[in-house]
This record gives structure tokens, C-alpha cells and sequence, in this order.
């Protein structure tokens, strides 16, 4: 049985999971050797993810998380998911089941979760080792998750297509903009919301890439500035080589949800072993006349639930702002 110094160091590893806009929309309550996770209801975001369904897949990545962390304390735990319509708030418990020694490869995924962060700048142009993919597939493809590389020429210019079209719309819909300029952080102290220094700078247009990340304007009046002229002698940039991984469910409900956020929590630390980063294109995802354009393009069977950009960091990433562990974990 964990005490509560345990416990949080737990939740203090699981908090560090991606969000949508950095909402952290979850909630934890520690019993003995039980870890109840649960959706703040408090953190919603209507206007992009009126289902939740982002939102569930970012307590799916906590959940793995913890369960990470659990290993690397010498404690085996096991996730069982639990949305119930009556109390469709409660997503997950985790069970401690038992005492053992991590091994290695387990200690090495917990160390990954603090160096683990979204990086929206550009890659270097180095390309992602098809190997590598290869393993991801193989690892996540099991409990009713996919993965599939958009490496197709048709594959890759029908999403880059509907990417730039879902973000035109989203820019010109006032709740969106309303909705994200309130999760857009000028305080670098900010224990929320998406830090304007980890976003790109400049003219988007110029960025040497066909992948729009999303488009975060820190005030909503003031134009974004625009980059320095190039000179004519000046060489074009390098451009990135990312990989575009698309990860997806067989089901599309709450349980499809968490287990995607699983898949995807174990994506992201055995890429930041690797020494990759990685950033969301979800405007592709956000709406559900998009998800299903997506699908149809791209032939799938199921249903797309995350789709990632992934590279080589050219530098550091900023990291993004976490709620008090305190704030966010009951232990009885």
C-alpha cells in the first residue's frame, strides 16, 4: 500500500502529460493501493472539443503516465477503465498489485516524462528512422489501437488539404479564437495554457513545412509580427523531415478515448528515449465533419483519435506550466 508522499510523486509524474491547450482536465483521489482518475468538469473547452473526446485522450496519456511512475517506484499497477454512464466523469482506476524491481527499460520511460515536451518549432532536416516507425506500429497496434503512418503522396497532401482548411475556418469563428486567446499565456509562471514563448515566431508562411501546427496569437487585436525579409543571397531554409503518425481506435467512445491516450502516452515516452519531440495537428481532428473527411480520404477503418508530427528538436522546448499536485490529487 502507497502512502500520500508516494502517491504524489505518482500524480506529480502523471500531471506531466500533454493536454489540449495545457487544460490538465483531470482529477485524482488516492485510497491505499487505488488511483481513481477523473475529468474536471471544470476545465471544459466547448467550442474546440464539445465531446470531450480531446480532453479524455489527454487523461489517457496521465493515466499511462502513472502507471510508468508506479514501475519505477517498484510497484506493478494495473489500469482498468471504468467510464459509466452513471458517473461518466470517473475514467480510470489504477491497482497496485504488487511490489517488483523495475527494470531498466521501465526506469528509463519514467526519466523520459520530465524531459517530454510538445514542440511546435520546426524539426531539423533529419529524417525520422523507418525503423523506428516501424517499432512504434508493432508496439501500439494491440488492445484496439492502430497506427498508421500518412506517408503516401495522396495521403499526405489530402491531410495537409484538410489541415489548412479546418484552421482557415477555426480562425474565423469567434468562440474558437475566444476559447483559445484564454488559454494563451504571456506569464511564463503560468501553471496552465500554452506559453507564448513555445510557439513559433513570425510569418507562418515561411516555415519550411507542409504541416500547419496550430495557430496561437497571444492578443486577439494585435496582428502576428512578421519575420525579418530574407536576403537575396540568403540560402532558403532547411526543411524539416517530419514523421505523421495518425493514431486510432477501433471504438469511438470513452474507453476507445482512454485507451488511444494510453497508446499514445507510450508513443511519446519511447520517442523522447529516442531523442525525438513531437507536436499535435488535432485542427484536423477537432470537428467531427472533419474527423469523418479524414477517415474517407485516407480509406481508414476506424476511427482517427490523434494525429502527430514528429522530428528531431532543433533545440530546446519550452516547457509548459503544471497545477499543483496539490491542487488536483485527495488522498484519503
Amino acid at each position: 500500500m502507497l502512502d500520500a508522499d508516494q502517491w504524489q510523486q505518482v500524480v506529480g509524474q502523471a500531471v506531466r502529460a500533454p493536454s489540449i491547450h495545457n487544460t490538465q482536465p483531470w482529477l485524482f483521489a488516492a485510497t491505499g493501493d487505488r488511483l481513481d482518475v477523473r475529468l474536471d468538469p471544470g476545465r471544459a473547452l466547448p467550442a474546440i472539443d464539445p465531446t470531450r473526446r480531446q480532453q479524455v485522450v489527454s487523461c489517457g496519456v496521465a493515466v499511462h503516465f502513472a502507471v510508468v511512475a508506479l514501475a519505477a517506484l517498484g510497484h506493478a499497477g494495473e489500469a482498468e477503465l471504468v467510464p459509466d454512464p452513471a458517473d461518466p466523469d470517473h475514467l480510470a482506476t489504477i491497482r497496485v498489485t504488487g511490489a517488483r524491481e523495475p527494470s531498466a527499460a521501465e526506469r528509463e520511460l519514467a526519466g523520459a516524462i520530465a524531459r517530454r515536451h510538445t514542440d511546435r518549432l520546426p524539426f531539423l532536416d533529419r529524417p525520422v528512422p523507418t525503423g523506428l516507425v516501424d517499432e512504434l506500429q508493432a508496439e501500439i497496434g494491440r488492445d484496439g489501437v492502430w497506427l498508421k503512418p500518412v506517408s503516401r503522396e495522396d495521403e499526405e497532401a489530402a491531410t495537409v488539404f484538410l489541415l489548412g482548411q479546418v484552421e482557415q475556418l477555426e480562425q474565423r469563428d469567434p468562440a474558437y479564437l475566444a476559447e483559445l486567446h484564454a488559454w494563451t499565456r504571456t506569464d511564463p509562471t503560468a501553471s496552465d495554457g500554452v506559453p507564448v514563448a513555445a510557439l513559433p515566431e513570425g510569418d507562418r508562411s515561411r516555415r519550411p513545412s507542409n504541416w500547419l501546427v496550430r495557430d496561437f496569437v497571444a492578443d486577439p487585436g494585435a496582428a502576428r509580427p512578421p519575420a525579418p525579409a530574407a536576403a537575396d543571397d540568403e540560402p532558403p531554409p532547411s526543411v524539416e523531415h517530419p514523421a505523421v503518425l495518425l493514431l486510432g481506435t477501433m471504438s469511438d467512445d470513452r474507453a476507445g478515448w482512454l485507451q488511444a491516450g494510453q497508446a499514445l502516452g507510450r508513443l511519446l515516452l519511447r520517442v523522447t528515449v529516442a531523442g525525438l519531440a513531437a507536436s499535435p495537428l488535432t485542427q484536423a481532428l477537432d470537428q467531427p465533419w472533419a474527423r469523418n473527411r479524414l477517415s474517407h480520404r485516407l480509406a481508414l477503418v476506424g476511427h482517427p483519435q490523434m494525429l502527430l508530427r514528429l522530428g528531431y528538436p532543433a533545440g530546446e522546448a519550452v516547457a509548459s506550466g503544471r497545477r499543483p499536485v496539490a491542487e488536483v490529487l485527495r488522498v484519503d
